[in-house]
């Protein structure tokens, strides 16, 4: 059964936990983890792109020169995609790329990230983390005290905390999420996972759903 350090501020060990071994020893296949990735990518985009078509571009109602007698091409209208000026052909229109994945893979795939991050040595138990009122200096002393200082970091917490959202928030590459929105990108686009005992204690629940 995998075991690891639960650290305190300090970085001074308080204990040992056993890690779920249907959260940590999960071996997932590498199509499932790519393919839950692309999907989060995805769902991100907000798909509001768009281009004018000749009928959208202002201008151009009137008849440019004559039908006959000038020599050049017949043209109705001057804004004719080949035309300086003109619409845009078969550019890109606003559309949804969001598209929903089976949950029993994107939990997979999940897993499997989170199993990879601990078969990596990438992991920290923290026994929790608190701070009286929001301050960048307090993230930034714990960070340098538990060795992450200057890796880019995901902390997971087990609920809602603004104080150590808005102590992370200005820090480059350190990133907080609770247990709810973990999701496989941000766990395998993070060098390290700073996590509390109580957030793994949840997500042992969670996997025996």
């Amino acid at each position: 059964m995998a075991e690891i350090d639960i650290k305190d501020k300090n970085n001074a060990s308080v204990g040992k936990l056993t890690l779920p071994e249907s959260v940590f020893s999960v071996s997932a296949k590498q199509g499932t983890v790519h393919d839950s990735i692309v999907n989060y990518l995805a769902n991100q985009r907000q798909g509001t792109h768009a281009t004018k078509t000749k009928g959208l571009v202002s201008g151009g109602g009137k008849k440019p020169y004559k039908q006959k007698h000038t020599g050049r091409a017949r043209a109705g209208s001057s804004r004719s995609p080949l035309w300086k000026g003109g619409g845009t052909v078969f550019g890109p229109q606003p559309r949804d790329y969001s598209y929903s994945l089976p949950k029993k893979a994107k939990k997979a795939a999940l897993y499997g990230a989170l199993s990879a991050k601990y078969t990596d040595g990438e992991i920290t138990v923290i026994d929790g983390i608190s701070f009286e009122k929001p301050r960048t200096k307090d993230m930034v002393a714990l960070l340098k005290s538990l060795g992450l200082d200057g890796k880019t970091t995901l902390i997971v917490i087990p609920e809602k905390s603004e104080s150590v959202l808005f102590s992370a928030r200005n820090i480059p590459g350190v990133t907080v999420r609770r247990v709810s929105d973990l999701n496989t990108y941000e766990v395998a686009v993070h060098n390290r996972l700073l996590i509390t005992k109580q957030a793994i204690d949840m997500l042992a629940e969670a996997g025996k759903k």
